[in-house]
């Protein structure tokens, strides 16, 4: 696969670890002579001394056979318009780092896949870790949706239940579905059956439509401590 990243600071850098790792074919763009030469010291790619908004830059990295362009800058106006030439050379997926949300439009009408700053998304899982702390390892999936795993206190109802007799009492709505369970002590993960048995001290994977509202992590004996 043919890769263009553009922008070799603390997003691209890993990009292009990863990709190489792959033995992906990757040219990288970097405008900072510094940077640019530290890529190439360390990494075995081709490397582009050059501004990406030109497309002479676009089209002497490859834009022509390229299978994938990410832009990683810290601006979201150079990311927009570089992906804004990535389309009109035709590469067929574009991806780009979000630094304001505001912007998300601009770049889905043009058909872009975007992720938030990673800056953004550590501060949102930590903020989210120190509200609900036996809430860990959760994904936003659309909306308000969510998938998540958290611990079974000895609070909750359902413990010492199997998960069809939780849904038969009505503890488990059908907004909410129960993916997967490690018994504690446990590291494997079981896939969730009408038979599995929840347990206080199992970790759950939990599907919300709702997200972890506290009305579902009540489910799972957590009340109010952590609303």
């Amino acid at each position: 696969m043919h890769i263009i990243i553009v922008g070799a600071g603390n997003v691209g850098r890993p990009l292009l670890g990863l990709a190489t790792q792959s033995g992906d074919d990757v040219v990288v763009i970097e405008q900072d002579e510094t940077q640019a030469q530290a890529i190439a010291n360390n990494y075995d790619c081709m490397i582009l001394n050059a501004d990406a908004t030109r497309r002479s830059t676009l089209k002497e990295a490859g834009a022509g056979r390229a299978d994938t362009l990410i832009t990683t800058t810290q601006m979201d106006a150079i990311n927009f318009f570089v992906c804004m030439l990535g389309s009109e050379l035709d590469i067929p997926n574009i991806s780009s780092v979000l630094h304001r949300v505001e912007h998300r439009e601009l770049f889905s009408k043009m058909g872009v896949n975007v992720m938030k700053s990673p800056y953004h998304l550590a501060a949102n899982e930590l903020y989210r870790t120190a509200q609900q702390p036996p809430i860990n390892d959760y994904m936003t999936v659309q909306g308000s949706a969510e998938v998540f795993n958290i611990e079974v206190t000895e609070a909750a109802e359902i413990a010492g239940m199997t998960l069809e007799d939780a849904k038969m009492n009505g503890l488990v709505p059908d907004d909410v579905l129960i993916v997967a369970s490690v018994p504690e002590g446990s590291n494997e993960p079981e896939i969730a059956s009408p038979t599995t048995s929840i347990d206080a001290g199992d970790t759950l994977t939990v599907y919300s439509d709702r997200g972890a509202d506290p009305a579902v992590t009540d489910i799972f004996g957590l009340f109010e401590k952590y609303r």
